[in-house]
């Protein structure tokens, strides 16, 4: 038995040991009751948004809190015991009673008196209240899901890429590549819009950029409403940044050091008082990685340049640094209307030195072994300026949301690449790339509500993109040569897309049954200019436009309060990315050659889901049965041409995915919590390719299905109210095309997090894939070749970081009935949030 079969032996039953231990667990644990309860006034008037603190007179560590919903409704679990209940709102006296807690249920209605006067109350703050009851890191609504990462301790000091690592319902690839139930077309959004913090193309680098410290929560969005664009077939992750919701000046501070090596200072800062709010979020880090790649090819014929066999290994070390600045400010004109203006900068540098090894095996005739050496540096600076104006028309929720986005993204790529052929040099490649993009979102969203129960909104938005790369490409053979440019390689192309787009959607409620049906129409105009410094070659330019509707269904039926049904369907469309449709866009592998695809047109898919979701007490759980069929499906065609392996994205047949998504969160005791993540889905994918790439040879098959897994557990253990840590388990299961196995891939990772500084504080650690086992492996079989792939992004890791949060007191503010900056109100675009 080899050492990876050990370490793979051991891994899976450390991590089958690590579930069984924590779900036993639970039974030495005294359990919390359920309460709920209704704030009144003297008039028997709910009360919204009042504080209702739990203060056990035993012990303060028992001691929590919570506020009223607009409704005057709370609820929170607590242990039984003796307790005295602080009442605190604006324009109310402070009340206080005491109550015996014994079960759960409700305690009834708690009467607050209004104060004699309230003229210049409302700057007023409330004192010396203390929220420490934990959110739901899991919740469930009619067209989304949010995750809330801050009890999310195996992720701390990290980035969003190791945050998305731990959201249910979505994977990341050890590539960087984001998947949402098997699907890699994820549309991002920052705080409702699209960004310039996540660059071109929406890279693992630019995920990298963006610290964990600074994310409030993720909007999980399988199938988006009409209100959102209709990119993105998998769907929609929605990243909400922080905003400081207390008065006076707030923040905090984080610093993190960790291995591979990496860096991280982040702060977080906030004023708001009267009219205005203001905030500042910002930071920057240093981190190294390390890339592996393995790919051991045999070929069946001596097409291939008389290669009958070529082991490649390339390892890739990069060092970055990254540096991101936020700032805005919010101003209420009056009760009715608010402007807000927001900026942000990010500049994102890397040093990256790649070493690519090739044995070459002949039929008769000597091996030969290449070495290339890739030594390259990117330089990528982003702007982008939000601006908005937000209006209500009058108390009953008529209102109006306008927008305005201005971006621009400038990278810089440059790589020197030496290739030595049995230690004798052979050539010398100098590839330059510089991409600029440009892009403008308009929007404007109407509400009106019809009653009390239904509501109509509508909205128009404009987007306006503009990418240009310019890319040259230079070798020589030997060491007195001239340079001489590669001229297919050597182009100027711009790519340009304008889309106009305006829904209308209706919501409403009869009985226990709720619904929302919309539709929107979107009218794509796209022009690529493409040339490069090939005689044999004509400039291309190409136009295309769509015009299509898309159509989305919500139901919802309540059987009881947190007891629902949901159905919902919709209909997206996947545009290829611009990099996919530039011809030779790469080289710096010449044995690994990625095409583009300048007639690679949209696919669609239809999207249908069934849900159930329930929360007893401490149990929440929701299971979503789905099914996506997608037309003229985008798959990689992987090739070989004399003995070189080309990739390139092609429009091909059908693909189904269908399956069941079932998301839990489980309070088990007062101190044991879990969060868990199933997804057992099959596939079903058509289609054999025959092309050009392909003269001379057998047909390509793309056909298979099957039946796969994948799997998340949480478990997260509660010391004391200072001291808490984590187990995460991830599993992906196997997967089989005709011509590609892919095995299954497992991790295991951990986090502790302890409170300092009498709560100002908080002292983090966490490893990430303890046994080192997060690598994809994968075997492709043609009639060609047989391909067996290894590739690992990064290798185990570990981080400890320290946040420090400096306040103006304990001091909350009570919410404004208006919408929220960080609100999902308006569907595409949060107003007036951070970037």
């Amino acid at each position: 038995m080899n050492q990876t079969e050990i370490i793979s032996i051991f891994t899976k039953k450390t991590l089958g040991l690590t579930f069984v231990l924590s779900a036993a667990a639970f039974a030495f644990a005294q359990d919390k009751v359920g309460v709920s309860g209704t704030v009144v006034d003297k008039s028997n008037q709910p009360v919204a948004y009042a504080s209702v603190t739990f203060s056990n007179k035993s012990s303060k560590l028992l001691s929590d809190a919570t506020l009223t919903d607009e409704k005057g409704n709370y609820k929170l679990e607590i242990t039984p015991g003796n307790y005295d209940i602080v009442i605190e709102a604006i324009d109310y006296k402070k009340s206080t009673i005491n109550k015996q807690i014994t079960t759960a249920g409700s305690i009834g209605a708690l009467s607050i008196e209004a104060e004699e006067t309230s003229t210049n109350l409302k700057t007023q703050d409330i004192q010396g209240v203390v929220i420490t009851a934990a959110a739901k890191p899991y919740k469930v609504e009619l067209d989304k899901r949010t995750y809330d990462p801050s009890q999310d301790i195996v992720s701390k000091g990290g980035n969003l890429q190791d945050v998305l690592s731990n959201v249910p319902s979505v994977s990341v690839d050890t590539d960087g590549t984001v998947s949402m139930r098997g699907s890699s077309n994820v549309r991002f959004l920052i705080n409702g819009k699209p960004s310039a913090l996540l660059g071109i193309d929406d890279g693992a680098n630019a995920l990298q950029s963006i610290p964990a410290d600074q994310i409030e929560r993720i909007e999980v969005i399988t199938n988006p409403s009409s209100k959102f664009e209709a990119s993105g077939t998998a769907g929609i992750l929605n990243i909400i940044l922080k905003k400081s919701k207390k008065t006076g000046f707030n923040g905090s501070v984080t610093g993190t050091l960790g291995y591979l090596p990496q860096t991280n200072l982040n702060t977080n800062l906030s004023w708001r008082k009267g009219n205005l709010t203001w905030f500042l979020n910002g930071g920057g880090g240093y981190r190294e990685s390390k890339n592996t790649n393995r790919n051991n090819a045999t070929f069946f014929n001596a097409a291939n340049g008389g290669r009958t066999q070529t082991d490649q290994e390339s390892i890739s070390k990069n060092k970055n640094n990254n540096y991101n600045v936020s700032s805005g400010l919010v101003y209420d004109i009056s009760d009715k209307t608010s402007v807000n203006a927001s900026g942000t900068v990010r500049t994102f540098e890397s040093d990256n030195l790649g070493n690519i090894t090739y044995d070459y095996r002949f039929l008769n005739a000597p091996s030969l072994f290449t070495e290339r050496i890739n030594n390259g540096s990117n330089n990528n600076l982003a702007f982008q300026g939000d601006f908005g104006l937000d209006h209500k028309f009058d108390d009953k929720g008529q209102n109006i949301s306008l927008s305005l986005s201005l971006q621009s993204n400038r990278s810089y790529n440059d790589t020197d690449v030496n290739q030595i052929t049995n230690n004798i040099f052979e050539l010398q490649n100098s590839i330059s790339q510089t991409t600029r993009n440009k892009t403008l979102v308009g929007k404007a969203d109407y509400e009106l509500p019809i009653g009390e129960n239904s509501r109509i909104e509508a909205g128009y938005r404009l987007d306006i993109n503009n990418n240009n790369y310019d890319n040259d490409v230079l070798e020589r053979y030997s060491s007195f040569a001239d340079f001489h440019y590669l001229n297919n390689f050597t182009y100027n192309a711009n790519y340009k897309e304008m889309f106009n787009a305006g829904y209308v959607q209706f919501k409403s409620k009869i009985g226990k049954l709720g619904y929302q049906v919309g539709v929107r129409n979107e009218y794509s105009n796209v022009d690529i200019q493409y040339s490069n410094l090939n005689s044999s070659s004509q400039n291309i330019d190409s136009k295309k436009s769509y015009n299509n509707l898309f159509p989305t269904v919500f139901l919802s039926y309540e059987i009881a309060k947190d007891n629902q049904f949901l159905i919902n369907y919709s209909r997206r469309i996947d545009r290829p990315r611009s990099w996919f449709l530039i011809p030779n866009p790469s080289y710096t592998d010449n044995q690994n050659i990625f095409e583009g695809n300048i007639d690679l047109n949209p696919s669609y898919v239809d999207s249908y889901e069934f849900g159930y979701s329930i929360s007893k007490g401490k149990f929440t759980i929701n299971p979503t049965l789905y099914l996506r069929h997608q037309n003229d499906d985008v798959k990689m065609l992987v090739y070989s041409d004399n003995g070189i392996f080309k990739t390139k994205p092609i429009n091909l047949g059908t693909d189904d995915r269908y399956g069941l998504d079932l998301n839990f969160n489980w309070d088990a005791t007062k101190w044991l919590k879990f969060l868990g993540n199933v997804d057992l889905f099959g596939y079903n994918t058509k289609g054999i390719y025959s092309g050009p790439e392909l003269a001379g040879k057998a047909p390509m098959s793309f056909e298979g299905s099957g039946f796969s897994t994948r799997a998340r557990l949480t478990s997260t253990v509660k010391l004391d109210k200072t001291f808490s840590f984590q187990l995460q388990g991830f599993y992906r299961g196997a997967q089989k095309t005709t011509n590609q196995d892919r095995n299954d891939m497992y991790a295991l990772n951990f986090g502790a997090s302890k409170t300092i500084w009498k709560g100002d504080g908080t002292i983090s650690f966490n490893i990430q894939d303890i046994f080192n086992t997060r690598a994809m492996r994968s075997t492709t079989n043609t009639a060609d070749f047989s391909r067996e792939s290894y590739m690992q992004w990064q290798p185990r890791q570990f981080a400890v970081s320290l946040t420090y949060r400096f306040k103006q007191g304990e001091k909350i503010e009570q919410p404004k009935k208006k919408k929220d900056v960080n609100s999902n109100a308006t569907g595409d675009d949060q107003q007036g949030g951070p970037m």
